[in-house]
């Protein structure tokens, strides 16, 4: 794989860039289909994953919940334990790095680049994601940043890894 050998700092999302979101997700919704079934017996829990799936499939996140609520008729007051699932859940799988980034990450390493996540979304589910990536020889020396987290304090991204990494703007290289 190419990358612009000029530039120090190469910038990665996180979400379908390094790892498929969706293998987070359908963990997830496996979390939580498991707690419905073990909260309230029915669905079983298969018949849950498979219509998350497939929701997710063919109508994305949007909606998602409702949508398995209205369809199996558990309560409305779980939405709750599903939002906090997103952001603590504790993942029963690693996340694996696509192949094509482990291969870009070790020619960046080879050439001395620094490699950074800057992630946008919520920073506590960003984070959780971050801790069950399986980061390989990488995981010490990658830094992650909040994209969210930097607007919200009114700090502009691209000027603080700039200064974060001492180098000028045009030597940042984001891949998304």
């Amino acid at each position: 794989m190419l990358f612009p050998e000029e530039k120090k700092v190469y910038v990665f999302e996180l979400d379908d860039v390094v790892f498929p979101k969706k293998d987070y997700l359908l963990q997830v919704y496996y979390l939580f289909a498991n707690f419905i079934e073990f909260t309230e017996t029915v669905p079983p829990q298969a018949d849950l994953v498979h219509f998350m799936k497939n929701h997710l499939d063919h109508q994305g996140e949007y909606l998602l919940f409702e949508h398995a609520q209205q369809t199996f008729g558990f309560d409305q007051k779980y939405k709750e334990n599903f939002e906090r699932l997103h952001v603590n859940a504790i993942l029963p799988l690693r996340l694996n790095l696509f192949e094509h980034i482990k291969t870009l990450f070790s020619q960046l390493k080879a050439a001395d680049k620094h490699i950074c996540i800057l992630t946008k979304g919520n920073p506590l589910e960003q984070l959780n994601k971050v801790k069950f990536v399986d980061w390989g020889e990488y995981g010490d020396t990658i830094k992650v940043y909040f994209k969210d987290e930097l607007v919200f304090r009114e700090i502009e991204p691209l000027e603080f890894l700039a200064t974060e990494f001492a180098v000028g703007e045009a030597e940042i290289q984001f891949v998304d």
